[in-house]
């Protein structure tokens, strides 16, 4: 019974093949070569396998590798070490070179397996077939499904050549626990490179295609190593390794070292993965396009850049960072530290501002990846911190006044808008920098007025600040009262302009984005803005040490070194800012709840006592490089 069903396989397969292509005949009226039917009918896209990409510190070391939905290391034919071809060439396809994507003796035997047992058991498919399977169909076991996979693989034996086809198969195997790849599933479980790899570990690799599941070298790796073992017969028959090779390789122990995916420094890498969307933006005019549409235009364009975006990601590029590991453990563990046991959320930034370069920052406390990223996603109120950007700087610049000039900290209305300095004092007539220092919300309110709200927002709008709209445009905003607010990266990267004479360049965490050849695809251009006079900014610099030597941030101030900055403090102590700098780092940092709500029991200076922990790390680290 099981033999006449066979026969009948056999039948119907030649049955079907036959209407297939008298239908295609058919339906060609001019008369086309079956060649050009069969590229028609089974058209060969440019092969693209997703692949993993790679991010780096500062210093060229790996900090994580992103990919989509596989996990890919791809590597190119000629890095493919020999031992690793030929044992899929032994196993999967010993006539390779020889046939044009179907192997028909090897077909007949498959035939005649199938007609004895009266199922599809044996496929008989290339490695060829193989990769027109996992690229281009499914995994059904059907007739169908195989004449379509005879087509394909015949036009792609005609579009790639041996060496071409081969590299696809070895890259896009799938190795059990989300890893696809040879090189990917070397790294994962022996955690080194297939060029490090013994013949041993390689036919162990070799055996886990063929069945994933059951060869699972996790969880059933006495099934692998049977496997590994046919795989070394299989070698030796083919002369691809001598009698003592597979008998030294059988006998050669299986070490595994399974390693998870590298995804270290969350909070940063999250941020770069936006920031690249970005860069792409820009670079390749998205960003242009969605600022000029309106509606449903722009949502198209936002959703094709995130597409382009994910493209991109799976070219396999490299993206060069401006990370340095050491800050952004210490910066990240000292959030974590400081806010322990508390439900207060903190972020803080780290920018070199001699370079333009993001060196480190914190998503929050016991941040995890693709949370909600504090530093760049939160908008909060800046408080007092807006200050120097939006009051004194501006009014300096177009008064040209010294910072010992008298301004009154006196009660201030403006109709019914009569706000109060901390503490509900008033203190008369004092300097600029006393002003400044001690943070007179009244004083700063007559200074903002005096030079005009929409002159003073000029400056502030060379900085880039995303959130601020035409609403924003009155007198609270003095003192911080913004719609939607600053985050902490926006406003630290603000503050690198005392470092930089006046003048504003944004901070970047990404350096370049190159392909696999080491093809620079995208790199920021630096654009600079002047918001002030040089003369103007040194007045500030003085004015923001004072702040810190006899101002509200005098918690935060280190012995022996010269600090600048500004505090922030929102009402009811929701939200407490501090932004600081030496001659080589700004650093900022905010606390909150993801809720606002009063802070007050904390203490008055938790946000001091926190940025002081991440300024002694940068006084270290000014102390053990030179510049």
């Amino acid at each position: 019974m099981r033999t006449a069903m066979g026969y009948l396989f056999i039948a119907g397969f030649m049955v079907v093949f036959s209407f297939f292509l008298l239908g295609l005949l058919e339906e060609e009226k001019e008369a086309k070569s079956l060649e050009a039917m069969l590229e028609e009918e089974a058209a060969i896209d440019e092969v693209s396998i997703p692949r993993n990409s790679y991010m780096y510190d500062k210093n060229g070391g790996l900090i994580t590798e992103l990919s989509a939905e596989t996990d890919r290391r791809y590597i190119p034919f000629e890095d493919i070490p020999h031992y690793v071809k030929q044992a899929f060439l032994s196993t999967e396809d010993q006539h390779f070179f020889e046939h044009e994507g179907v192997d028909i003796a090897a077909v007949g035997r498959a035939l005649a397996v199938n007609t004895k047992t009266g199922t599809i058991e044996e496929g008989a498919s290339t490695i060829t077939q193989q990769v027109v399977r996992n690229l281009y169909l499914s995994h059904e076991q059907s007739y169908n499904r195989k004449l379509s996979e005879v087509l394909y693989s015949y036009q792609m034996e005609k579009e790639y050549s041996k060496e071409d086809i081969l590299e696809f198969y070895i890259n896009s195997i799938y190795f059990q626990n989300g890893i696809y790849g040879f090189e990917t599933a070397s790294r994962r479980y022996f955690g080194k490179s297939s060029r490090e790899l013994s013949l041993a570990d390689i036919a162990f690799l070799a055996a886990i295609p063929a069945n994933p599941e059951h060869y699972n070298p996790l969880t059933k790796k006495e099934n692998t190593k049977l496997r590994q073992e046919w795989i070394l017969e299989k070698m030796k028959e083919t002369g691809a390794i001598s009698e003592k090779e597979k008998k030294e390789a059988k006998q050669h122990p299986i070490s595994l070292s399974y390693r998870e995916k590298k995804e270290a420094y969350p909070d940063y890498s999250v941020y770069v993965e936006e920031e690249l969307k970005q860069l792409i933006a820009s670079k390749e005019g998205y960003q242009s396009r969605i600022n000029k549409a309106e509606g449903g235009e722009k949502e198209e364009l936002k959703e094709a850049l995130n597409q382009r975006v994910q493209d991109v990601l799976e070219s396999g590029i490299h993206i060069e960072t401006s990370l340095d590991p050491v800050l952004q453990e210490h910066v990240t563990s000292t959030i974590n530290q400081e806010l322990k046991g508390t439900d207060v959320q903190g972020a803080a930034v780290v920018i070199d501002h001699a370079t333009h370069r993001i060196a480190a920052m914190s998503g929050g406390r016991n941040y995890r990846k693709y949370d909600f990223n504090r530093a760049f996603q939160a908008f909060r109120q800046p408080g007092s911190a807006i200050k120097p950007l939006l009051v004194f700087g501006p009014y300096l610049d177009t008064t040209r006044t010294d910072r010992k000039t008298q301004v009154s900290s006196d009660p201030y209305c403006h109709n019914t808008y009569c706000p109060k300095n901390a503490g509900g004092g008033f203190h008369g007539y004092v300097s600029l920098e006393t002003a400044f220092a001690q943070s007179y919300n009244t004083a700063a309110l007559r200074l903002f007025e005096q030079t005009g709200i929409e002159v003073s927002f000029s400056y502030l709008e060379k900085i880039g600040l995303s959130k601020l709209q035409s609403s924003d445009h009155q007198l609270a905003a003095a003192l911080g009262g913004l719609s939607h607010g600053v985050s902490p990266l926006e406003l630290t990267r603000g503050y690198t302009v005392f470092s930089n004479q006046g003048s504003y360049t944004p901070s970047r965490a990404i350096r370049k984005v190159t392909d696999g050849n080491g093809h620079v695809l995208y790199a920021w251009s630096s654009k600079s803005r002047q918001l002030w006079e040089e003369e103007t900014n040194q007045k500030l610099r003085h004015m923001m040490r004072s702040v810190m030597t006899e101002g509200t941030g005098r918690a935060a101030a280190i012995e022996s070194e010269e600090w600048r900055g500004k505090t922030g403090t929102t009402n009811s102590y929701r939200d407490l800012w501090f932004v600081g700098y030496n001659q080589r780092y700004t650093a900022g940092v905010w606390l909150g709840k993801d809720q606002p709500a009063s802070l007050q029991g904390l203490g008055p200076s938790l946000h001091l006592q926190l940025w002081k922990q991440i300024a002694l790390r940068l006084k270290a680290e000014n102390e053990d490089e030179s510049y």
